[in-house]
């Protein structure tokens, strides 16, 4: 006995000793910002120090609930948005408005970069009256700052319900990296950036992009079954007329399995008898590597994804007009996305190919 009451006097001392912040509840607090797609939004808070969570989603609109469909027809009138939770003790909503400052053209009353319309302008949702008070006073700065040429626009409006968008485009840059690169670059938004800020602002994540993606593509490894895995990462080779793609006449696009980046279209696919799917040509030929295969006594051309690195198959010149070529690729290095679901999948650039 005597034992466990100097446990529990010992118990009782540390804990007098402890400073009382830790037991003090964080006390987080919300920002809401619109700056065009938000997938390109999202990343440059994500890694911030006191950022618990950042969220695409709508806002500013007349509609409860809208679709990612609805708001893209303009008839809402939302926002494109993220909203961003963090600890005041860590990050200063002041932070945060440079950062978004130096994402966006806030001169754009119609959108951002190459995408246009009403969900892709930009503004500050503000929560609270400190809130809108920082806003409009860095907006003033920022606008007699002389930076810009033409007056800024970018809104400051209070904040309304927010709406998560759908599952498939939160975080769509770590889902999507090849994707989100690609789309990214078209924009002309980080050009646009360097020109006004002097340098890239990705900066953080560009300095970990190579662990970030290497990461990402350790996470989908997982994913893959054990033929998958032998024939993107072994240069193996699946049965022929045993495989998933072989017969499919579907309309729509194949992307690589690990990266997702797009390969083919259905449009080029062709029935070659030989037991695999075969393509007469590529669907964006820049995410296509040719190597020397000398395996098997053999002089061949090995097809590999740029990006992910994955064996896709062969390139023979045996195919029909009007290229004379062969892709024969294993479905097991592929994923195809049926032109119903290439919006939903991120792949929406695509679908006027299957529009009649």
């Amino acid at each position: 006995m005597p034992g466990k009451c100097i446990k529990h006097f010992l118990l009782i001392l540390a804990l007098l000793f402890i400073p009382a912040s830790l037991f003090a509840e964080i006390k987080y607090e919300k920002a809401t910002f619109a700056g065009g797609c938000f997938w390109c939004m999202e990343r440059p808070f994500e890694d911030l120090k006191g950022v618990s969570e950042v969220l695409s989603g709508y806002t500013g609109g007349r509609k409860k609930t809208p679709t990612y469909e609805e708001v893209c027809a303009g008839a809402t009138f939302h926002f494109e948005s993220i909203q961003i939770t963090y600890d005041p003790a860590k990050t200063s909503y002041s932070k945060l408005l440079d950062i978004f400052w130096r994402q966006i053209d806030p001169t754009d009353p119609d959108g951002q970069f190459v995408d246009r319309g009403l969900q892709y302008r930009t503004a500050i949702f503000y929560h609270n009256e400190d809130q809108k008070r920082l806003a409009e006073e860095s907006k003033e700065q920022l606008d007699k700052s002389g930076r810009y040429e033409e007056q800024i626009v970018t809104e400051i409006i209070e904040a309304t319900s927010f709406y998560k968008a759908e599952g498939y485009h939160q975080d769509y840059y770590k889902k999507s990296p090849v994707r989100y690169k690609a789309y990214r670059k078209g924009t002309g938004r980080d050009k646009f950036l360097e020109r006004i800020w002097g340098r890239k602002m990705d900066t953080d994540h560009d300095r970990n992009k190579k662990k970030v993606d290497k990461s990402v593509k350790a996470e989908r490894l997982k994913d893959l079954s054990s033929l998958q895995y032998k024939v993107t990462q072994e240069s193996g080779t699946e049965r022929p007329f045993e495989n998933e793609y072989w017969e499919n006449k579907k309309e729509g696009i194949y992307v690589d399995i690990v990266s997702g980046e797009p390969l083919f279209s259905s449009h080029d696919k062709f029935a070659s008898g030989t037991g695999w799917p075969s393509f007469t040509k590529p669907l964006e030929p820049e995410n296509f590597v040719e190597v020397e295969d000398r395996t098997f006594f053999m002089k061949r051309i090995e097809v590999r994804s740029k990006h992910a690195n994955s064996h896709l198959g062969h390139l023979f010149d045996d195919g029909p007009e009007p290229t004379g070529l062969r892709y024969c690729i294993n479905s097991a290095s592929l994923r195809f996305i049926s032109k119903e679901d290439l919006e939903k999948e991120g792949y929406g650039e695509y679908r006027k190919l299957f529009e009649k």
